[in-house]
């Protein structure tokens, strides 16, 4: 059975220093929040900083989870209210349907997938140079390239974004009216995964916020989706779809 869980987070706190600076590390909290074993546990976890003075961690995992832990180092332990909330997901689920529209929220990690990489970094042109026929995996870095990668791939994701409401109808884009779609959030983040002697140890990734209006197409690809999530990285942050229901007609 899957689970939502929204956790405050302190970002005023050491530990919660050391948790927002480094996807790393939030996904090793994330992961001892949960009783089965790292390998068994399917896990998404995404963190909202709308407002950074108090930022949500949310995580979606088919275990039911106790976050005390990150209450007690990284929370507000003392503090009175809710400190997390742990919601049964399936209802949501059960409300998937076509045609029907939901408001959702994704960070992912837009890339592509390259033989001739624009500017190779030395190790890509080593590897270039040896004849190796691999294909580079790169970060879409402008918002244009990224916007694009996700509008390219949602039929394949179970559902599409309708046009945005309330635009001048002749206003277009390549023949087509701008989508229900935003971007809220850019972020360019590099941190060690493993021992720092290690020379493939760096990971360096783009990650992007989207925001908007879906549709669904097909409710069993999108159940598929928003249990397994969306793109690369998702142990750094990424892949977690939440959605949330609106008014039919909205």
């Amino acid at each position: 059975m899957p689970y939502l869980s929204r956790i405050r987070i302190n970002p005023l706190r050491a530990t919660s220093r050391t948790l927002l600076a480094s996807p790393r590390a939030m996904h090793a909290a994330v992961q001892g929040g949960l009783p089965g074993l790292p390998e068994e546990a399917r896990t998404l976890w995404r963190l909202d900083p709308d407002n950074p003075h108090r930022p949500n961690l949310f995580v979606l995992s088919t275990d039911k989870p106790d976050w005390s832990h990150l209450v007690e180092h990284a929370g507000w332990p003392d503090a009175e209210g809710e400190h997390y909330a742990v919601r049964d997901y399936a209802p949501l689920l059960q409300q998937l349907a076509t045609g029907r529209t939901f408001a959702f929220r994704l960070t992912a990690n837009p890339v592509q997938n390259t033989n001739r990489p624009d500017k190779p970094t030395t190790r890509q042109q080593e590897r270039i140079k040896a004849g190796d026929k691999r294909s580079f995996r790169l970060g879409h870095r402008t918002a244009a390239a990224q916007l694009n990668w996700f509008l390219a791939r949602t039929e394949r994701w179970g559902f599409d974004v309708p046009a945005a409401p309330d635009l001048d109808e002749t206003r277009t884009i390549d023949g087509a009216p701008p989508r229900d779609i935003r971007i809220t959030s850019r972020q360019r983040r590099a941190f060690g995964k493993g021992t720092r002697t290690a020379k493939e140890q760096h990971v360096v990734m783009h990650s992007v916020t989207f925001e908007g209006r879906l549709r669904v197409t097909d409710p069993a690809i999108l159940t598929q989706c928003l249990l397994e999530g969306i793109g690369p990285s998702k142990a750094y942050g990424c892949g977690l779809l939440t959605l949330a229901p609106l008014r039919e007609g909205a």
